[in-house]
């Protein structure tokens, strides 16, 4: 199967040369993998239109999967082995490999003893809080003892290490670039499972995570777009009792919260969407 992996980065990255040296021992098995760096400084897309740039290419060029990789990861020598036998299932529209922080890079780095680093998970599987329209990372903060080692079935599939099939995007579209940045893997999965395909979490692929290098998590950048962005994909896909909570939590969040919570509810309503107020 011809492949190819879209790694979207902006400005000079502190970490592709590693993420590009993993990916070049896992492509010597014969695999065909064509590799796809997106620079996003110029005219910055979001992570959504960055990687909608990359797809494009990447399905122009003849790729019938598309692995979408952070730069700020490393894979297994097997990583591609492994996600491409899952993805053999005609079913099957998307992989997700087993994904690890980093050493050095845990929520809670105190809690680990040394032998423990780099066995710490970041993601073993995803579920969907329809209550709160979140993603749930299972296993995160757990070190790994083999308890997340069945492939199967799950809800979402991060962005941040994932292969989709080329039939997934001609059925369904790209990432959707309302969101510009996060809960775009999100919805994707649930326009691919709403689709017919399955979502598989294959355990034997293994990638590590440098988690919140890119943004930040509890940044301005990060409130804005998360509450924005709740807003809009809970609005569209969850039950009325979640929405009807959602708009009343979003009266609270303008009436209370922070500068850029404030104006990524007001730009969710004013339909400002993409990159909307962020500057």
């Amino acid at each position: 199967m011809k492949i190819a992996t879209v790694i979207l980065v902006y400005g000079k990255s502190q970490n592709l040369e590693e993420c590009l040296a993993s990916l070049k021992v896992s492509n010597s098995s014969g695999i065909d993998n064509k590799i796809i760096v997106v620079d996003n400084s110029k005219d910055n897309a979001g992570y959504s239109g960055g990687n909608n740039k990359g797809i494009l290419q990447a399905l122009a060029g003849g790729a019938e999967a598309v692995l979408l990789l952070n730069d700020d990861t490393k894979v297994d020598k097997s990583v591609m082995v492994e996600m491409l036998e899952a993805l053999k299932d005609k079913q099957v529209g998307m992989v997700s490999p087993k994904i690890y922080f980093y050493p050095g890079f845990e929520y809670h780095k105190d809690r680990y003893k040394p032998k423990d680093k780099g066995k710490v998970i970041w993601y073993a599987g995803g579920l969907i809080d329809w209550n709160n329209c979140l993603g749930i990372h299972r296993g995160v903060d757990e070190v790994d003892i083999g308890q997340y080692q069945k492939k199967e079935e799950t809800e979402f599939a991060t962005g941040c290490a994932v292969l989709v099939k080329k039939e997934v995007f001609e059925k369904i579209g790209l990432y959707d670039e309302r969101y510009f940045l996060y809960l775009e893997d999100l919805d994707l999965s649930v326009r691919v499972k709403r689709a017919g395909f399955k979502i598989i979490y294959q355990p034997k692929a293994v990638v590590w995570h440098k988690n919140a290098q890119s943004s930040g998590s509890g940044s301005g950048l990060h409130d804005y777009f998360f509450t924005r962005n709740r807003l809009l994909f809970g609005l569209e896909n969850a039950s009325f009792k979640t929405k009807f909570a959602l708009v009343r939590e979003s009266i609270g969040i303008f009436l209370t919260g922070n500068n850029w919570k404030r104006r990524g509810v007001l730009d969710f309503y004013l339909r400002k969407l993409g990159r909307g107020s962020w500057i």
